[in-house]
């Protein structure tokens, strides 16, 4: 077996990419967008009919968004037999009421479009207010994955939250400290894997049901040493040389041990402390919803020139 099919005995595969092709060749599990990547499928050209059908209905810039991006992953729906992840717009990122109204709306569109709201996961930055809307929003059967997760902080919160799945970007992670160090590292060292092989024993040290989702991959060998994780979302590029490789693995992560009780909840000011405290953490978690931020203003830009 090639190292991609290797991986899906230990691990549910996500594609991380809007790009309808890709996802039909690999076969994932599950897909993941976000605006970067919606960007990515708009600029491709892939989607102009759709798109200009949304623009002739003459919606609000706003309303034509959100359902370009829903459109986008109704066509990936077709495509996997599980989750599809869209994203609330970054802007929203500390508006819990806000970010509540946009993921609801979001699932509308998608019932309108006969899928299951069980299918869908809201994508919503893991600020704490981002959580805690997610938190509302589970307990009203909208499923929530939580990204731009850094840190142990976020992810605890995430758990107590209660949401279905995290996100945590491990090459991010490793830009960071590249940067900060001027270090190389190899996987058994690379501080985005440890990153997530911490947060996964946690989780299954206590119990809890949220899964761990490694994403932001720059190597294939990130890939490998978590292989073992719930899920792993990978952009195209890496699941090709998954798939050119033949040489074995083994499974990394492993949990056997019996599980403990859940530690007490995160407080608010004690998860921004602990934020405050995580530099890289603190600077990636704003970097990155300055990035989807800029990518969002741009396909609207794109979009007021090409159907003014």
């Amino acid at each position: 077996m090639n190292q991609l099919e290797q991986l899906k005995q230990y691990t549910t595969i996500v594609a991380d990419t809007g790009d309808l092709a890709s996802i039909a060749e690999y076969k994932p599990e599950d897909a993941t967008t976000n605006p970067s990547l919606v960007l990515k499928a708009v600029q491709s050209g892939q989607f102009d009919s759709q798109i200009k059908a949304i623009a002739d209905k003459k919606l609000s810039l706003a309303d034509t968004m959100d359902e370009i991006s829903v459109n986008v992953g109704n066509e990936i729906l077709q495509l996997v037999p599980g989750y599809v992840s869209t994203e609330v717009d970054a802007r929203l990122s500390f508006d819990q009421k806000k970010t509540e109204e946009k993921a609801r709306k979001l699932i509308g569109l998608y019932e309108v479009l006969g899928w299951s709201r069980e299918r869908i996961l809201i994508k919503v930055a893991s600020t704490w207010e981002g959580i805690r809307a997610a938190e509302t929003l589970e307990k009203e059967g909208i499923r929530c994955n939580l990204t731009l997760l850094f840190g142990m902080g976020q992810a605890m919160a995430c758990a107590d939250a209660g949401v279905t799945l995290i996100s945590p970007f491990v090459g991010r992670i490793l830009d960071w400290y590249k940067a900060s160090t001027g270090e190389q590292y190899t996987a058994e060292t690379d501080p985005g894997v440890l990153s997530v092989k911490q947060i996964y024993q946690h989780y299954k040290q206590h119990g809890y049901g949220t899964i761990v989702m490694g994403a932001s991959f720059r190597n294939k060998e990130e890939i490998l040493a978590l292989s073992g994780c719930d899920r792993l979302t990978i952009a195209p590029a890496l699941l090709q040389e998954l798939q050119q490789s033949d040489e074995a693995f083994s499974e990394a992560l492993v949990f056997d041990d019996e599980t403990q009780a859940k530690p007490e909840a995160l407080s608010e000011s004690n998860f921004r402390f602990d934020l405050n405290q995580n530099a890289m953490a603190t600077e990636k978690l704003a970097e990155g919803i300055r990035g989807f931020v800029a990518d969002q203003i741009k396909l609207e830009a794109l979009l007021k020139t090409k159907y003014a």
